[in-house]
């Protein structure tokens, strides 16, 4: 098989899981608090990802100039990115979380002009600003109601939201620069490692109530996001990452909002012209933004 055509096929496989995602988060986080289930996703994924690189024989010691970044890569990729994602998804919807997510293009673009000197076209800065239009008009519409309304909660959801996108911004652009030098699999234990480190402060006091009560539908949603959305799903972005621009992998994140909107549509759900609009701003801006 022609490796663009490999990597291509991998990229769209990780969007559809990591789509799957917010359909499971959505479901989980009325059983399980936000923040616990994204230690408990990482709790069984980190020892799993050490295990797959002792498999491989790669060495784990990296230089001791890494550490900073090493350290920005599990904040930006782990700790903050699923704070913030899991509890916005929880104070909004699987939906609007998926199209929301899909800003991380847009910041990648934004720090990539501010930080990287790469030229922000017109065309560039068109999509940039039709995407935050879609965001205004998606934070301020409801699901099923054809009119616009404000609701604090939706809105710190969406808030929070916009914080994970600009994470995994800031991932993408750190992971990288470590990539060019680096194993994939060893870059992403670190990143899984470090980032449950820093997420225990959030959870030391009362994981271990949680481990007992978790019910076995939790169980299965947390070995679902552990498993193919973390160990399947960041291996395939950092190996879609590693071998092609960071410009053109983004280009597959734009499936996610597409299937989760789909697989939400099938479940039942069913949509206003005002979030469809704002989705469509929001898609169709990154879809600029990427082309130029």
């Amino acid at each position: 098989m022609n490796k663009n055509i490999f990597i291509a096929f991998l990229l769209i496989l990780v969007s559809l899981v990591w789509a799957g995602s917010f359909i499971v988060v959505e479901a989980a986080t009325k059983v399980i608090d936000p923040i616990d289930l994204g230690f408990l996703r990482f709790l069984v994924a980190t020892p799993l990802m050490f295990f797959l690189v002792m498999l491989r024989k790669q060495p784990l010691l990296l230089p001791k100039k890494e550490i900073p970044w090493l350290i920005a890569l599990g904040l930006t990729g782990v700790t903050f990115l699923y704070l913030f994602q899991f509890l916005g998804i929880h104070y909004t919807n699987a939906p609007t979380a998926s199209v929301l997510i899909n800003t991380n293009v847009i910041f990648i673009a934004i720090l990539s002009g501010l930080f990287l000197h790469e030229n922000l076209s017109k065309k560039r800065i068109a999509g940039i600003i039709l995407s935050f239009i879609g965001v205004i008009v998606i934070m301020f519409s409801d699901l099923l109601t054809q009119e616009i309304t404000f609701d604090n909660i939706f809105f710190i959801g969406g808030i929070l939201m916009l914080l994970s996108a600009l994470c995994w911004a800031l991932y993408s652009l750190v992971g990288k620069r470590l990539l060019r030098t680096y194993d994939e699999y060893v870059i992403t234990a670190y990143a899984f490692g470090l980032g449950t480190l820093f997420y225990l402060p959030f959870v030391l006091l009362h994981i271990g109530p949680v481990l007992q009560q978790t019910s076995l539908d939790g169980w299965l949603a947390v070995l679902y996001l552990a498993l193919t959305c973390s160990l399947f799903g960041y291996i395939g972005w950092n190996y879609g990452l590693k071998h092609t621009d960071a410009s053109k992998a983004a280009v597959f994140l734009n499936f996610i909002p597409l299937f989760t909107i789909l697989m939400s549509f099938f479940l039942g759900t069913s949509f206003s012209l005002l979030f469809l609009l704002g989705a469509g701003l929001i898609i169709y801006g990154v879809y600029l933004t990427q082309r130029t």
